[in-house]
């Protein structure tokens, strides 16, 4: 047969038939459809979607004034407050990028990342004006980078701090008429964040993700976990950490209540559990854990039917059974910054339910299934990439392919090529996968430490014992925490003659190192190496009965 394809003509592509998905069209329908309906509670403020829709538009009008536009970058150094719920709708809506700064990071590093996705403005709160100041100066310094600063001087914040820059946030909104509409991009392709990672080495990598995947993303948080129209979500899991896994845009999806908290304690979450009805909220291990270990009468008259989500360390059969003592169904899920955040589900079946707890505890403690709407997980041989069988036993790599996978890592074409080789991104992650095509993790082939839900690189640990004159050889490993599920454990070899402690050499990487990367322990002990002199890191692993230790 010959000729044109008949279901091409006349039948073009319009505005009226095809839209750049973004998820910035959630805000819009929700303050059409629910816009008197609650969309922001955090301490005395209140906000219906009506109002944050406006907040959100006069804070794009404003950005807008700054000269931001398609490509720009906004970083944003906030807590969990409705200001950082704001820029995830106001700066993609200018086609924009948002950089969301992790609160825990050093100055050097902070002014690392702005300088390399060449930060345009700052947006932050007064809490962190002292790290903030000294990273502005390195940034001005080393860089000759200078953002112009925006100061959130949040109503429930009473510490010290002082408002640097140019702007103060209210004051800036009030200064600026609404944008007509909170648009989106041209192109769906666009990026819509970049978000850092320690990636395998000390280097951070700056992963870029677009609108679509946005989009689809936080369709599949919804659809996964069955989230019913207007949750009421709380903010445990810090929105920094891959943009808060889409959920700021899966509430808007939803319109859903926004239920923010500065800090991360087990009074404050119940007592926002039972004030204000929250039925969902995320968080790392360390999270649900606090909760467990809470006294029986904090925990008193909180909501029925609550739905948890855990990611990182697969959660054990004690935090399934502490979850369900206090009525809390919990989810399983996994990914990486490179997926948007979750990306796999550990889908429960309604037999599971009828399972003793330990064998409940196996079934939940899987990776699982791919989200709804990522095209393909796999198991392959990195080498080949032919796919290895679902046998329980064979060992492949965990690879993702769809719409749900990064653009790339900013001005990194190498890294992105050896991430995307053979049309699959490869996490790096080792595993099998069983009959029910769930995939179980046995081992990290990445020296990635995941303590408290945030990545430690094991290199930059090390890189930093270096730089003490006494070591001679060390490697760092992941330590199993009941608190945190990981902690970095460090092996050291002196040079012959010299002495030092564990507490000195702890010290020593205090001063060069963010808090949460500082090794716990150090053992001093012959570390293992080939006959080239490698250091056989899994044999520490075994050692440490690290949880990357295969099985």
């Amino acid at each position: 047969m010959s000729g044109s394809n008949i279901y091409e003509q006349h039948l073009d592509r319009t505005p009226a038939n095809f839209v750049a998905l973004s998820p910035v069209s959630f805000v819009e329908r929700s303050a059409e459809v629910f816009g008197d309906l609650p969309a922001v509670i955090h301490g005395a403020r209140r906000y219906t979607w009506r109002e944050t829709r406006e907040r959100s538009a006069r804070l794009a009008a404003a950005l807008r004034a700054l000269g931001v536009g398609r490509g720009h970058t906004v970083s944003t150094m906030l807590p969990n407050t409705p200001e950082m719920v704001e820029a995830h709708y106001a700066v993609p809506a200018l086609n924009a990028v948002i950089n969301t700064l992790n609160t825990r990071l050093d100055a050097p590093l902070l002014a690392w990342q702005m300088n390399h996705c060449e930060a345009a403005v700052l947006i932050t709160d007064r809490e962190f004006a002292p790290v903030i100041a000294r990273a502005l100066q390195i940034l001005r310094d080393e860089h000759g980078r200078r953002p112009v600063v925006i100061t959130v001087d949040d109503s429930e914040y009473r510490g010290p701090g002082d408002r640097l820059g140019e702007h103060e946030y209210e004051a800036l909104l009030a200064a600026h008429e609404p944008l007509a509409q909170l648009g989106g991009p041209a192109d769906e392709w666009d990026a819509i964040a970049v978000s850092y990672t320690s990636g395998t080495t000390g280097d951070p990598k700056g992963v870029v993700t677009h609108h679509r995947g946005a989009y689809l993303n936080a369709v599949c948080n919804a659809v996964t976990w069955t989230m019913p129209q207007f949750p009421r979500y709380l903010w445990t899991l810090p929105m920094f950490h891959c943009n808060g896994w889409c959920f700021p845009w899966t509430v808007a999806l939803q319109g859903g209540v926004h239920v923010c908290l500065r800090r991360v304690e087990a009074q404050v979450i119940f007592d926002a559990m039972r004030e204000h009805r929250v039925d969902h909220y995320c968080a790392a291990p360390i999270v649900h854990n606090l909760l467990i270990a809470a006294p029986e009468a904090m925990r008193e008259g909180l909501p029925a039917g609550i739905r948890a989500m855990v990611a990182g360390a697969a959660p054990p059969a004690a935090m399934i059974e502490g979850m369900a003592r206090i009525g809390i169904h919990l989810t399983h899920v996994y990914g990486l910054t490179e997926v948007y955040g979750p990306a796999s589900v550990a889908v429960q079946r309604p037999e599971w339910s009828a399972q003793p707890i330990g064998e409940q505890a196996r079934l939940n403690g899987r990776q699982g299934v791919r989200y709804p709407l990522q095209e393909g997980l796999s198991l392959r041989d990195p080498a080949t990439l032919h796919e290895v069988p679902a046998d329980g036993e064979t060992i492949g790599e965990l690879m993702f392919r769809g719409n749900i996978v990064m653009k790339g890592y900013l001005k990194n074409d190498a890294a992105t090529r050896l991430a995307l080789r053979g049309g699959w991104f490869h996490t790096g992650d080792l595993a099998v996968m069983d009959a029910e095509r769930y995939v179980k993790i046995k081992d990290r082939s990445k020296d990635v430490i995941i303590s408290g839900g945030e990545n430690i690189s094991s290199i930059e640990v090390e890189d930093a014992l270096y730089r003490h004159p006494a070591v001679l050889a060390c490697a760092v490993v992941a330590k199993p925490d009941a608190k945190w599920g990981e902690t970095p454990l460090a092996y050291v070899e002196l040079r012959p003659g010299a002495q030092a402690s564990e507490a000195e050499l702890i010290g020593h990487c205090r001063a060069l190192l963010a808090g949460y990367k500082v090794p716990r322990e150090v053992r001093f002990e012959d570390i293992p190496k080939t006959s080239t002199g490698k250091i056989q890191k899994f044999q520490l692993r075994e050692r440490a009965k690290s949880a990357s230790a295969i099985e």
